[in-house]
């Protein structure tokens, strides 16, 4: 009854509900409630309060910035074995906090880091964001990340941030575009970046034509990311704690290309990463059986393909992911 009279605007939702109804569809409180919330008016002589403000950014310490950063890493471990529809309101009012220190903060020494903070965690809320199916907000997340960057002058996490972005531009059917911008922001990069990070581009741009339909440039791009990966199982790049690549990662990564490309060592290379996946990157293993299945259905190998699925289905539902309860949706009608 209460859900028909929300939906007709006959009954206003009452914050408690509200609390409850961000949590359960991993929504912002405006998605939910379809308009912006009402904000206070401001008074006509405001330096006071703008003094105030500039003041207290400007006190923003280096132990505060680590408070920042050691927030967005528990969310991170959150997100990766949660889900990100239960972070939803942890991760609105982060992300409002560091834009608040930034908007305040005068002096370069002062920005660079809330600065660098930010692009970090609004890139992991966008990213959350396409997992909930909040496209819209994922892009808006992902251009508060670029602007960052910018203010930063950390042209890491801007090619980061563009790279990340490129996905929304393939889920939204427009792969060629993806590719052109994760191509840009190799050019960003320029000779600056980890070896790790450029990893991490040349397998995306790889998978991205993959999706666009260009083989060659997608074997071009894969070898390239094969050629820049770091030896030795260390996962996180120092540089960069938003990437986690290693060879057994990058080995899941070929199997899920070789899988859109309907190559038959897809499942080989696929099963191998799956033997030494990190139990704890539970949407990760939905993704894995979601590109299992996909294996097994280009090769008729339809009981094998129909377990994988049920796999991926319970994960994805387990941390709540709507693009990967998409992708099995989407096999599943092919069975």
């Amino acid at each position: 009854m209460y859900v028909s009279e929300w939906e007709n605007g006959k009954r206003s939702i009452s914050d408690r509900y509200a609390a409850i109804l961000r949590q359960l569809l991993g929504v912002t409180d405006p998605e939910l409630r379809g308009s912006a919330l009402a904000v206070a008016p401001v008074a006509a002589d405001g330096y006071d309060e703008l003094l105030i403000r500039i003041d207290s950014a400007s006190s923003v310490s280096e132990s505060m910035v680590k408070a920042f950063n050691d927030q967005t890493e528990l969310l991170r471990t959150m997100d990766r074995q949660l889900g990100a529809s239960g972070l939803i309101d942890q991760m609105t009012g982060h992300l409002a906090r560091l834009e608040e220190a930034l908007n305040f903060a005068v002096l370069p020494s002062a920005r660079r880091p809330v600065a660098m903070a930010l692009a970090g965690a609004s890139t992991l809320a966008a990213w959350q964001a396409i997992d909930s199916g909040a496209i819209e907000r994922a892009w808006r997340h992902y251009e508060l990340a670029k602007r960052a960057s910018r203010d930063a002058e950390a042209p890491m996490y801007l090619a980061h941030a563009m790279g990340e972005q490129a996905y929304v531009l393939c889920e939204a059917g427009r792969p060629a575009l993806g590719v052109e911008l994760v191509r840009d922001a190799q050019r960003v990069l320029g000779q600056d970046g980890s070896p790790r990070l450029w990893a991490w581009l040349y397998a995306t741009e790889a998978e991205l034509c993959a999706h666009a339909g260009m083989l060659d440039a997608c074997r071009r791009a894969f070898e390239a990311a094969e050629a820049s990966m770091p030896p030795g199982p260390e996962v996180r790049d120092p540089d960069m704690l938003s990437i986690f690549l290693n060879s057994s990662h990058l080995t899941r990564w070929r199997g899920n290309i070789h899988a859109l490309l309907g190559e038959d060592d897809a499942v080989a290379s696929l099963y191998s990463a799956l033997d030494v996946l990190d139990p704890t990157f539970v949407r990760a293993q939905a993704g894995l059986h979601t590109d299992l299945a996909q294996a097994h259905l280009r090769r008729e190998e339809y009981d094998d393909a129909n377990t994988h699925l049920r796999q991926a289905r319970l994960l994805a539902s387990r941390t709540g992911s709507v693009r990967q309860r998409r992708r099995v949706d989407l096999l599943s009608a092919r069975l």
